[in-house]
């Protein structure tokens, strides 16, 4: 069996998030992780890999320095990386980025592809769907369990308070919820092993059947216009010597007269 897992590396935003002065995001003032979504998924391919010694290859479309996440995945266990780096892909949106992925994946053999639901610094939940739209694949999202059954594989779709079971015949493609596993830590020989190994990097040419019209900024049909921080909350209204009956009401008041309740 043959698994391809897409990672994205992206700004750790539990520390707060930097913005240049034009509103996109300062990422070199940021702290850069693998996706959580995208680990979850790693982690259920590598656990596949242990159960029916399939082959891993993780692939990510990013800067030189996207190396830092898939030499991570490696010490995690997978098999071979692919970076896709090329000055022309950049400032592509989910539709630029999507195809340049599929694109790349068109170069490798593959039984099941697995995706991170959405990435923490877009969260638009696209790319991976895409993928399997470009190459014509069946989609399974917003997976919370994964098992095999010969060549058909069984997924545990969460759905608001419950979830679907839904069964398609590989190849297909999964995207994975974080609260999918609980990824497994880096070993220290993986580590070491990770640095013996060597990334496939490819660029523009090196992916076929890929229309210039669909990469990189020119090749994205949709803009970020301006981004920005969460906004904050004010400072909350304090009501001091109340008794329990009191505090009460004055809480049922402004509730009321917010229109809250």
């Amino acid at each position: 069996m043959n698994i391809i897992v897409c990672v994205k590396q992206v700004p750790d935003t539990a520390g707060g998030v930097s913005f240049n002065p034009d509103g996109t995001l300062n990422r070199a003032a940021m702290e850069a992780i693998m996706n959580p979504d995208d680990k979850a998924g790693l982690e259920a391919a590598l656990r596949l890999k242990d159960q029916y010694k399939a082959h891993v290859t993780v692939i990510t479309m990013g800067l030189p320095k996207a190396e830092d996440v898939l030499r991570e995945a490696l010490a995690m266990g997978a098999d071979r990386a692919v970076l896709i780096t090329d000055r022309v892909l950049g400032g592509a949106d989910t539709w630029a980025t999507s195809q340049t992925i599929a694109a790349g994946i068109r170069n490798l053999e593959y039984d099941l592809i697995i995706t991170g639901r959405q990435a923490i610094d877009g969260d638009t939940a696209q790319v991976g769907p895409q993928i399997s739209e470009h190459l014509s694949l069946p989609v399974i999202s917003y997976a919370q369990d994964i098992k095999i059954e010969g060549d058909y594989v069984i997924v545990q779709r969460q759905y608001d308070d419950r979830y679907h079971v839904l069964k398609a015949k590989m190849p297909c493609l999964i995207t994975a919820l974080s609260e999918l596993n609980e990824p497994r830590y880096m070993t220290p020989g993986g580590i070491f092993d990770a640095y013996d190994k060597e990334i496939t990097v490819w660029g523009r040419a090196d992916l076929k059947g890929l229309d210039d019209e669909n990469i990189g900024l020119n090749g994205s049909p949709t803009k970020i216009a301006k981004a920005s921080d969460k906004v904050r909350k004010g400072k909350g209204e304090v009501f001091k010597d109340l008794d329990p009956d009191q505090a009460a009401g004055k809480i049922n008041e402004n509730l009321l007269e917010r229109h809250i309740i």
